[in-house]
């Protein structure tokens, strides 16, 4: 079913219209189902209105095979998917003891009593299977009529992701929906332009007339999506053509699906018995919190100091006055102090830095906004980088965090051997 079966998405919520919140649900569910063979053809935002439900979902349900809806399953007045959609449906919503008695140990567990307006979620539509929420109140729902299939999943992101993975996915792959392989790879790559990156691969794609490629660039990344456009290439060939797309893209290349910068800086790391602390000045401990996003960075990475302010600079870092009256704090001998300094402070084998001017304000003739100075200390040497970039501050800061680590892959990955030998001792 999955080559043929249509899907739509419709996501609930004023946060999301009025830009409250980004819809990261579409973001999330449209990229899982795609990586099963199963994409979707249309998705829309609607409020949390019962005209606007039952018109949505009335449309949805004449045209496509699978409908999703995401929101509005929760206690309070504004929640009013399920008991409008059994309205649309002509459907019974029953009471399930089953559903109220986990609601009840949700509660107990955080030590909390259930109140009463929780009840409205034990009532679910008869007929349906129901979602279980490790993670909050709200079960989910996977209901089938007339050969259509509806699923109804929270709107709270931490509930909504894994009732998908562990309960949805199953269901999907149960009733046809899903492939059993994934149907596309992805290599992630970085520091090239993603038109650089294409025309590197001009020979692979022209050998492969079924291959369709696919380029995402974000903050100095470039993903590249292989998939089968009729179908002729298997999950072998996707492999195999994954390898030599990598291979021509040399050390641009850092991993396979969607693994991050900092976990294979991590991973190297770790291969290596060495450790990591970091000093930030403008990204405001972004760089760290990418190292502590892995699961087990404990066993490389240290820890990181924001030293936003000069005094701060000085006092924790160690970076010297003379440094900052003579070059200043965004320039690369001041990265090159905090880089040493934060790993003589914190006892680790390596340490990275990042200073600059994030913008919109600040900046001058040498260092104009934009302007960010890496610094990168390890057992055999220090070095420092200069970048630059435009757009806003958040943007700046994001990318900015990406080269360094990018920078410390590839720095990771040249000297590795050498820095082996050189420090032998220190494990």
């Amino acid at each position: 079913m999955s080559s043929s079966a249509t899907v739509e998405i419709i996501n609930f919520g004023d946060e999301l219209l009025v830009g409250i919140r980004a819809n990261a649900h579409l973001e999330y569910l449209g990229a899982e189902l795609a990586r099963f063979g199963l994409p979707v053809q249309r998705a829309r935002v609607i409020c949390d209105s019962p005209d606007e439900i039952r018109a949505a979902f009335s449309e949805a349900m004449t045209r496509s095979d699978l409908v999703i809806m995401t929101g509005g399953l929760g206690p309070t007045a504004d929640d009013l998917t399920r008991e409008t959609i059994a309205e649309v449906l002509g459907a019974e919503l029953i009471h399930d003891a089953d559903v109220e008695a986990a609601i009840k140990e949700y509660f107990r567990v955080i030590d909390r009593p259930m109140a009463a307006h929780h009840r409205r979620q034990c009532f679910v539509l008869k007929g349906g299977e129901v979602l279980p929420n490790e993670r909050g109140t709200a079960p989910g729902l996977y209901y089938q009529t007339k050969g259509k299939t509806l699923v109804l999943l929270p709107g709270p992101t931490q509930e909504l992701r894994p009732m998908f993975e562990r309960e949805l996915v199953p269901r999907l792959r149960r009733d046809g929906f899903l492939r059993d392989a994934a149907s596309f790879v992805q290599v992630r790559t970085s520091g090239c332009g993603e038109s650089s990156i294409e025309a590197c691969l001009q020979d692979i794609i022209a050998a492969e007339p079924d291959l369709q490629v696919a380029f995402c660039a974000h903050y100095g990344i470039v993903d590249v999506r292989l998939s089968s456009r009729e179908g002729h290439l298997d999950a072998a060939d996707l492999e195999r053509i994954s390898r030599a797309v990598a291979e021509e893209c040399g050390d641009h290349f850092f991993c396979f699906g969607k693994g991050s910068l900092a976990e294979v800086v991590h991973y190297e790391l770790r291969k290596m018995g060495r450790t990591l602390a970091v000093a930030e000045s403008c990204t405001g401990g972004m760089l760290s919190d990418a190292f502590t996003n892995i699961s087990g960075a404990s066993k490389t990475f240290i820890g990181g100091i924001v030293c936003y302010s000069n005094e701060v600079k000085v006092s924790q870092v160690d970076v010297p006055e003379s440094i900052l009256m003579q070059h200043g704090a965004v320039s690369p001998e001041c990265a090159i102090a905090m880089a040493a300094g934060v790993a003589e402070q914190l006892g680790s084998h390596y340490g990275l830095s990042v200073t600059g001017f994030a913008g919109p304000e600040g900046g001058d003739k040498k260092n104009p906004v934009g302007t960010m100075h890496l610094g990168y200390h390890s057992p055999v040497g220090v070095w420092s980088k200069t970048v630059r970039y435009t757009g806003g501050r958040l943007d700046v800061k994001a990318r900015a965090v990406h080269a360094a680590l990018d920078w410390m892959r590839r720095k990771l990955l040249k000297y590795k051997a050498e820095e082996q030998g050189a420090c032998g001792g220190l494990n």
